[in-house]
């Protein structure tokens, strides 16, 4: 019990003149007296070497020639984290004089005692404290001391009349940890939080606060709505990838493809969603400005494929030439065996040139000769130049392949075979 509260009052209320004391270097002709700069030295190696004691003695030999009230803190805290209580107790009441005037001083005679063991008595310092300084980290000075006392309740309704004062984040924050973990009133401490942010906004302390408890209850949606909170605070890229996780974990792509549009964070990975959910026109204009971005020719390829896919009219002119020149670009500087086919497939099925769509699709078919895909778009080639016996060879074989049942290659089979039984097809 004494090791918890020391911890806990020793961070809260030494932060502010020892957790951020001032940094003590040699100040040449500042110095109060002649050897202040190697005492310094010396007292900063003890903290170094956590001799605390040591330390404590040399920043109160700094203190008794300089009466520099920096040196009795820092004395004082290595004091306390050496344990030394008694001293603390005494040296505190020796310069205080059972007065107040010393608020840093009379928190570290409250460390004292409680590490003594006399916690109702370092009660009753910290309440006659709180009422003159009205400070929040001495409401939750003493609202510690009642949650080491057990008394949950009332350390709640003392923070509660803390906060409303001025709705302090850091009372507010205190509150909520007795009501979730001493008080086990979960409903209650989420609660507390979301009005708070309802009515005076979210803050890196108190979202995240309530992400830890949404997180601790396996909350999603709560989860979301803060990580969604702390980003129009913050807009760190690690949150932004942590609501990305949880839509994707939802399975709600149109949420993410929003959230994506909104603030351009992961841009390949819009684009991945806009082909999943076939919103190719998006994906053709964002994959040519990756492209324009970095010079990858997949982006410019894509930008290609999907200019055609989006396009109502796969017969327009302006259209197949843009999509065209895209594909001999990409292929021609990287054999990517996808775009090699698209490009003499489109050649083909809409009879730009034949002969140049036959010997894209032979290069893919180099790299992947057993392509289903590849294969029929070589049969379709045959097709259309008039081989409907040689059509007709490839595309039964592409019937017995993965992707043979595709309805597009069902499609040909019919019109090949048609072609082939006909007149023109025995010639």
């Amino acid at each position: 019990m004494i090791k918890t509260i020391f911890l806990t009052l020793f961070v809260v209320f030494f932060s502010a003149c020892v957790g951020t004391a001032p940094k003590l270097e040699p100040k040449g002709n500042e110095k109060s007296f002649a050897q202040e700069d190697q005492y310094i030295l010396l007292a900063l190696r003890a903290e170094q070497v956590k001799a605390h004691t040591q330390a404590g003695e040399l920043f109160e030999k700094l203190y008794a020639e300089s009466n520099k009230k920096e040196y009795l803190y820092r004395s004082i805290q290595n004091y306390l984290v050496a344990k030394e209580y008694a001293y603390v107790l005494q040296r505190s009441d020796a310069i205080l004089k059972g007065s107040f005037d010393d608020y840093t001083l009379v928190r570290s005679k409250i460390v004292a005692l409680i590490g003594l063991g006399k916690v109702e008595e370092g009660k009753d310092v910290a309440l006659s404290l709180v009422k003159r300084s009205q400070l929040e980290d001495d409401y939750i000075l003493v609202s510690d001391i009642y949650v080491e006392q057990k008394k949950f309740d009332t350390a709640v309704k003392y923070l509660e009349g803390a906060y409303t004062k001025n709705f302090s984040e850091k009372v507010l924050d205190k509150m909520s940890i007795v009501l979730y973990v001493n008080l086990q009133r979960k409903k209650d401490a989420i609660a507390q939080l979301e009005t708070h942010i309802r009515i005076h906004g979210c803050s890196e302390l108190v979202c995240n606060r309530l992400l830890s408890f949404y997180s601790n209850e396996n909350d999603i949606e709560g989860i979301l709505e803060t990580y969604l909170r702390l980003y129009k605070l913050q807009k760190d890229q690690q949150i932004a990838k942590k609501i990305i996780q949880v839509y994707m974990y939802k399975k709600d792509f149109m949420a993410l493809i929003a959230f994506l549009e909104e603030n351009k964070v992961d841009d390949p990975l819009l684009l991945q969603v806009y082909t999943k959910y076939k919103q190719y026109k998006k994906a053709s204009v964002l994959a040519q400005k990756l492209y324009e971005e970095n010079s990858e020719l997949s982006y410019l390829a894509q930008s290609a494929i999907f200019e055609y896919e989006a396009s109502k009219d796969k017969n327009n002119k302006k259209m197949l030439d843009t999509v065209v020149a895209k594909l001999k670009k990409a292929v021609q500087l990287e054999k990517n065996s996808l775009n090699l086919n698209y490009l003499g497939y489109i050649l083909i099925d809409h009879e730009l040139d034949l002969k140049e769509g036959m010997q894209y699709v032979e290069q893919a078919l180099k790299l992947q000769p057993e392509s289903a895909y590849y294969l029929d778009s070589l049969a379709w080639g045959y097709y259309k130049l008039g081989s409907c016996q040689k059509a007709y060879e490839i595309i039964t074989k592409v019937l017995t392949l993965e992707g043979g049942d595709d309805p597009e290659v069902k499609l040909h089979y019919e019109k090949i075979k048609k072609c082939k039984n006909s007149a023109k097809g025995k010639k």
